[in-house]
């Protein structure tokens, strides 16, 4: 009896599965805007975005089980201040959407809160997406059911400017896991911020930086179950918050409030202030591993158990770092960090050993073992990587490098009009494509393209040398 039970699970699985659409949106396609198939689509169906602009659209999904996701690169979705309901450029009122290769941009509305996804339904995944300029990035609503998976993303420039508003503000959701992400100047609002019951922040870079106006990188108002580890995490000189990191500060109203920070590299720039501010009474602060670099001083509040152990705290300048000033975190061989760790442990059933770094932009990799355990971000011995990402005229930023199927270029700001082209070491042009006036990023498939080594540049920009995979 079991076994035909199992067969008929199956089948039913196979038949359901067999049943789902994928639809195809694109300015070649039957459907040329994402909004036109969101009435159409099913539970489980796919919709397969072709890369480049649909200004001005917005849709409502309410099936379940979709995947939204461009297809060659990103799709971009410039709203020009168009929302959904007065919500948001996509409205996801569906359960355990998952949405890929998206930019979201230019959200606003009357509520000042307009969101590139307003999150409705139970369960999303957000992975390779983009969102600026909006006046929150993702803005979810309360559901203790629901668990917010993002990763490989960028947020920036996302808030009102009231400090209402954030690059993401995720509600009281059941859980926040938010890794290998790219999140950077919000306006006044913070880099993140987390109601949710449990959270889970790993190997991001979350910062700042010299131009930011960012209030905490890390807000977590009622506390709750957070692990925070492999971050780098930096306050800029122009944060109007006195913290980088808020745990619990409008009250401890979720179950559990221990806070677990654990080989993270922390660095204020501002000069003054604090590096993580906890409400009083706060079950478990657990610190191992960090590093505390800069001016300020290293915790606020008491705590009902402390358990703080092989943390560094000093001067940007003494922490040993590779290139702090172009926010290059690696640690130099003279580092206090080198073999300056000890094991973290666990935080229940959940392992607090590093086992991964944050490689820029929005990406990861794995975290080498040499001997003992170092201090901070990053194990030294990693190879070096360069992290600054200011947009800077004339230069753009090219990833993954190597390449396989697609390549993502991210423009300087403000790009006026011009091509962009890929040619072969013999100097021969294997691939052109124009470029519209302000555009950020875009993908290139690089279909057609055999292994080896090419060039990439704009009438803007120095050729880049690209390496493609196959």
């Amino acid at each position: 009896m079991k076994n035909i039970v199992l067969i008929l699970s199956a089948l039913i699985l196979y038949s359901t599965n067999a049943m789902a659409t994928i639809w195809q949106v694109g300015p070649t396609r039957t459907y040329t805007m994402p909004s036109q198939v969101s009435g159409l689509v099913a539970n489980g169906d796919t919709v397969a975005i072709d890369s480049g602009l649909y200004a001005g659209d917005v849709a409502h999904w309410t099936a379940n089980n979709l995947v939204l996701k461009g297809i060659g690169g990103m799709a971009i979705l410039h709203s020009g201040g168009n929302v959904y309901g007065g919500k948001a450029i996509w409205v996801i009122s569906g359960s355990n959407a998952t949405v890929e290769y998206v930019e979201f941009a230019e959200a606003a509305c009357v509520s000042l809160n307009g969101a590139g996804i307003r999150q409705e339904g139970t369960n999303l995944t957000v992975r390779h997406c983009y969102f600026h300029d909006n006046e929150d990035g993702i803005l979810s609503s309360a559901d203790s059911n629901s668990t917010i998976l993002i990763e490989y993303s960028e947020f920036s420039y996302n808030g009102h400017g009231d400090g209402l508003s954030h690059n993401l503000y995720i509600g009281h959701d059941k859980a926040l896991i938010f890794r290998y992400n790219y999140s950077h100047h919000a306006k006044i609002g913070h880099d993140l911020k987390s109601r949710a019951a449990s959270n889970y922040i790993l190997y991001n870079r979350i910062s700042d930086e010299d131009t930011g106006t960012a209030s905490r990188n890390i807000d977590l108002p009622n506390g709750g179950k957070s692990v925070i580890i492999g971050n780098l995490i930096e306050q800029g000189p122009n944060s109007p918050n006195s913290n980088i990191l808020g745990y619990g500060l409008e009250g401890l109203t979720n179950a559990d409030s221990s806070l677990y920070l654990v080989n993270n590299t922390f660095v204020n720039d501002k000069g003054s202030g604090s590096f993580v501010q906890v409400q009083n009474g706060t079950s478990l602060l657990k610190s191992y591993n960090n590093i505390f670099a800069g001016p300020g001083t290293t915790y606020t509040g008491t705590p009902a158990a402390w358990d703080t152990s092989h943390n560094w705290i000093g001067t940007i300048a003494g922490a040993g770092l590779a290139d702090a000033a172009n926010y290059d975190y690696t640690l130099l061989a003279t580092s206090p960090g080198v073999n300056g760790g000890i094991a973290p442990g666990m935080a229940d059933t959940f392992s607090l050993t590093p086992v991964y770094e944050y490689k820029h932009p929005d990406s990861s990799m794995a975290r080498p073992v040499v001997g003992i355990l170092d201090i901070g971000a990053y194990e030294y011995g990693t190879a070096p990587i360069f992290v600054k990402n200011v947009a800077i005229p004339g230069e753009m930023t090219v990833y993954p490098n190597p390449a396989s199927d697609v390549l993502m270029v991210r423009l300087p700001e403000n790009t006026k009009g011009t091509v962009l082209i890929i040619s072969n070491l013999k100097g021969e042009l294997v691939k052109r494509l124009n470029v519209n006036a302000g555009t950020k990023s875009l993908g290139i498939a690089t279909t057609g393209l055999s292994e080896g080594i090419y060039f990439i540049k704009t009438g803007e920009s120095a050729a880049k040398c690209i390496e493609i995979l196959r």
